[in-house]
């Protein structure tokens, strides 16, 4: 196992680890680790993390950074989109799990169950997903950490909500419920294919940074929506019922609450 896994088993799998955790947090050291990365002292760190994370650099992207955080934000080539309409793409390089919504817009991830209304602070639109569907993409460190809109449409404000800044690895979720603690930003887009959807993305342990480019207005399938800065995140798109209908493939392999590695512009599901 890695050191950074390690490290996270630490926090959150131990009595004192969650105690220290409990420290960091309350103090907000994790902001000092944050201004670390955005200055120029922590250029040594690009290539280890590459080596570590494994990651393939295009000839665009291997070139000198002026700070991690100038790396970790890095855009890459323009990737491939499946653009038939009724098609559901992925909108981020990620590990995808799907969960249902029940009749009281509420879904359970490990031993945490969640409240809509709580995890958007909105109880009126919460009641609209009623039997829908949570997709939920978890970005890891050596993930491209831009993401995409899923479709065509128009998409509503940025509701920001604060929060602290869990991880977001299952042995975090296992602990607390992260998703209504850590702080978000969600948006409602409507869309032409899947009907009115909710993206939230979420900040993870030193990620404070969700960048959306945009504030309200019209978007393409495969545009870019935003990005996230410095480490793994995760972002979920909320369905109503009978909008969607994952492919059979990943349906089977996403029983039990398993995630699946896919990329960014993938063909996951169709309209119904």
């Amino acid at each position: 196992m890695s050191k950074s896994f390690s490290a996270v088993d630490f926090a959150y799998g131990t009595v004192v680890g969650r105690c220290i955790l409990k420290i960091i947090m309350a103090l907000h050291l994790d902001r000092i680790a944050v201004r670390f990365l955005w200055s120029s002292w922590s250029k040594p760190l690009v290539s280890w993390y590459i080596k570590k994370n494994n990651i393939i650099l295009t000839p665009e992207e291997d070139k000198p950074y002026s700070s991690f955080r100038d790396f970790f934000v890095r855009t890459r080539k323009p990737f491939e989109v499946d653009l038939t309409p009724e098609h559901l793409i992925s909108p981020c390089d990620s590990l995808l799990s799907a969960f249902p919504i029940d009749e009281h817009s509420r879904f359970a991830i490990k031993s945490s169950t969640y409240q809509l209304k709580d995890f958007l602070q909105d109880e009126s639109l919460a009641k609209n997903y009623h039997n829908g569907t949570c997709l939920i993409f978890r970005l890891c460190a050596s993930d491209y950490h831009h993401y995409s809109y899923i479709d065509n449409g128009v998409q509503g404000e940025n509701h920001h909500i604060s929060g602290v800044l869990h991880s977001v690895q299952p042995i975090a979720c296992e602990k607390y419920p992260v998703y209504v603690l850590n702080k978000r930003c969600w948006c409602l887009l409507e869309t032409e294919n899947f009907g009115p959807v909710v993206q939230c993305e979420i900040g993870a342990l030193v990620v404070g940074g969700i960048t959306n480019l945009k504030e309200k207005g019209n978007f393409r399938k495969g545009e870019e929506k935003g990005n996230f800065e410095l480490a793994g995140s995760t972002i979920v798109l909320l369905f109503e019922k009978d909008k969607i209908e994952l492919k059979p493939e990943l349906q089977e392999k996403l029983k039990d609450g398993q995630e699946v590695r896919i990329l960014q512009g993938e063909w996951i599901g169709m309209a119904k």
